[in-house]
């Protein structure tokens, strides 16, 4: 059975950093969750996108001067996936 919808949550990390984006960035993330609740953590379709782990995933939000990305994790609860991170490629946790 194919799976129609994925449950995003933000870390708490995640969640603070989103309001501190720049104005040009702060609506990406919000389509990249709403693109892996729709299709799936596994997001081919996104700019720069790889696997990093077994269940981690990341892909840059914008790039430029400074590159701005997401990384997210399959979570075991359910089919869940958690947004860890959305900021500056230089402070990514991988």
């Amino acid at each position: 059975m194919t799976q129609n919808f994925w449950h995003v949550a933000l870390s708490r990390k995640a969640a603070k950093t989103f309001p501190k984006l720049p104005e040009r960035v702060k609506k990406i993330p919000a389509l990249l969750i709403a693109d892996i609740e729709e299709g799936g953590p596994v997001r081919g379709d996104w700019p720069n996108y790889s696997k990093l782990g077994l269940n981690t995933h990341h892909c840059h939000l914008k790039k430029g001067k400074l590159t701005y990305v997401a990384v997210w994790v399959e979570t075991e609860i359910g089919v869940q996936v958690e947004v860890t991170y959305a900021g500056t490629h230089e402070k990514a946790p991988y």
